[in-house]
């Protein structure tokens, strides 16, 4: 496939979720920035790409996306590789996540989960954790969103099956809520 292709692929992929799923994108929107407005903070996680995409969301609501504005409070858990390591070892890689959202996360806080597969363990596990204390679940993933499916209130589900495709869809919805976050927050 030559990236004239690719390029279409993509451009498809997109329309379709937001043909079916625009209704559901702004209500995540509106929820998420009510949410912030209480006081309240978005914890984002995932794996590989996902936690590169993760951290990255979170460093454009901290600092800013296109406005210089108050700091809005998010925090990848990507990111603490004491943590991270730490949790692995002496528990398992399964709760690197769901461990730190038990300790940082607040009832009423937004857990939201990037994961192509929607099938990684540890990501089912912070959602059953963040469930559990009271918070919104929210996830990006791929096509029918695997066992994220069940566990979370709200599933943004990318129409594919191949991750590159998802990770691009996921930039531009993580760019969108960031964007419309920080409008609707000014």
């Amino acid at each position: 496939m030559n990236y004239q292709d690719i390029i279409e692929e993509g451009k498809k992929i997109a329309e379709d979720f937001f043909k079916t799923r625009d209704t559901l994108f702004e209500k995540v929107i509106n929820l998420f920035t009510e949410r912030l407005k209480e006081g309240h903070k978005i914890l984002v996680f995932g794996n590989g790409g996902s936690a590169a995409q993760a951290q990255h969301f979170a460093a454009e609501l901290v600092n800013k996306f296109l406005k210089e504005r108050p700091p809005i409070r998010a925090l990848a858990l990507t990111t603490d590789t004491s943590a991270l390591t730490s949790i692995a070892n002496d528990a398992s890689f399964d709760h690197v996540f769901s461990r730190q959202v038990e300790a940082l996360g607040e009832e009423g806080d937004v857990a939201l989960g990037l994961s192509t597969s929607g099938n990684s363990p540890n990501m089912v596990e912070a959602m059953k954790c963040a469930r559990e204390k009271g918070l919104v679940t929210a996830a990006l993933t791929g096509k029918e969103g695997g066992k994220l499916h069940s566990r979370v209130d709200y599933l943004l589900d990318v129409p594919s099956e191949s991750t590159p495709r998802i990770q691009e869809v996921h930039i531009l919805l993580l760019h969108l809520l960031a964007q419309e976050i920080e409008g609707r927050l000014l």
